[in-house]
C-alpha cells in the first residue's frame, strides 16, 4: 500500500492512465500519412474528371436539344405561313409507307395463323 494513494475512498495505483502510445516508428507513421494523402488526391482528381465529363456530355445534349427546338420553331413558322416543310412531308410519307407495310405483314401473318388453327 506504499505505492498506492487513497483518494475519495478509492485506491489508485500509480502509472499512466488511458491508451498507451503505440510502439510504431514515427517515420513509418509519417510515410503512411503521406501515402494516404496521395491516394486521397488521386481519388479527388478522378472524381473531378468524372464530373467534368458528365457536365460536358450534358452540355452537348443541351446544345443538340436547342438545335432541335430551333428546327421545330422554324417548321411551325413555315406552317403558320401555309407552307409545309419538306422534312414534314418526308416524315408523313415515310409513316404512310411503314403503316402500309405493317398492315400487309399483319394480314399475311393473320392468314398463316388462321391456316394453322384450321388444321385441327
Amino acid at each position: 500500500m506504499d505505492d498506492s494513494k487513497v483518494v475519495g475512498g478509492k485506491v489508485k495505483k500509480p502509472g499512466k492512465r488511458g491508451r498507451k502510445p503505440a510502439k510504431i516508428d514515427l517515420k513509418a507513421k509519417l510515410e503512411r500519412s503521406r501515402q494516404s494523402a496521395r491516394e486521397c488526391r488521386a481519388r479527388k482528381k478522378l472524381r473531378y474528371q468524372y464530373l467534368e465529363e458528365l457536365v460536358s456530355s450534358r452540355e452537348r445534349a443541351i446544345c443538340a436539344l436547342r438545335e432541335e427546338l430551333e428546327m421545330y420553331k422554324q417548321w411551325c413558322m413555315a406552317m403558320d405561313q401555309g407552307k409545309i416543310p419538306s422534312e414534314i412531308k418526308a416524315l408523313l410519307t415515310g409513316e404512310e409507307q411503314s403503316k402500309s407495310q405493317q398492315n400487309s405483314s399483319r394480314h399475311t401473318k393473320a392468314g398463316k395463323t388462321d391456316a394453322n388453327s384450321n388444321s385441327w
